[in-house]
């Protein structure tokens, strides 16, 4: 991960920025899939409790021409400011950006009912534990090509570390053990 390519996200009085962000990632989301690009990451440095303007796309030279060449933003390149692709600076940290996800769901809790191995006592404590364990991650709301459904991506941030762990990203730029670096 020597190379980088800041997109800085606009927005105006009519488009919020989360709306943009989010079609943004989801457009990057497909060009990952279409070139089963599973060395590139992403990460958004101005997150504190929001991911902030700027979605930052790592990976090597190489890769990430091969992401600018297939024109991956179409028309939503006018709501975004496009960085060419920079060396990382020496001195940065690095952080596991992964996707985290609650184990207690509404779909998991209709799949317990029909299948008949929970009480009615067991939903009611099922219900009451799920929404008390609402995650408070920022996310992205995506929308599912195959089915139309909208979902939310909840984004966790690791613990900033000084050495880089190797790993392989998911087509959401997204990994449970491989860092980005962080600056």
């Amino acid at each position: 991960m020597k190379h980088y390519i800041d997109i800085t996200l606009l927005a105006d009085d009519e488009i919020p920025i989360y709306f943009v962000r989010n079609k943004v990632y989801s457009k990057l989301h497909k060009a990952l899939f279409t070139l089963k690009a599973a060395e590139i990451a992403v990460s958004f440095p101005k997150y504190k409790v929001l991911l902030g303007d700027v979605i930052r796309i790592h990976g090597t030279k190489e890769k990430l021409s091969e992401l600018q060449n297939t024109n991956w933003l179409g028309g939503l390149a006018g709501y975004c400011q496009v960085f060419p692709i920079q060396i990382v600076p020496d001195d940065v940290s690095y952080r596991v950006i992964s996707r985290i996800q609650s184990n207690m769901t509404e779909a998991k809790l209709r799949r317990l009912i029909k299948r008949g191995s929970i009480s009615e006592t067991e939903i009611k404590q099922y219900k009451a534990k799920m929404f008390g364990m609402g995650l408070d991650n920022p996310y992205l709301e995506l929308q599912s090509t195959s089915n139309g459904h909208k979902h939310r991506r909840y984004i966790q941030f690791g613990e900033l570390r000084t050495e880089a762990s190797k790993g392989g990203f998911d087509y959401f730029g997204l990994s449970r053990v491989a860092t980005v670096p962080w600056f």
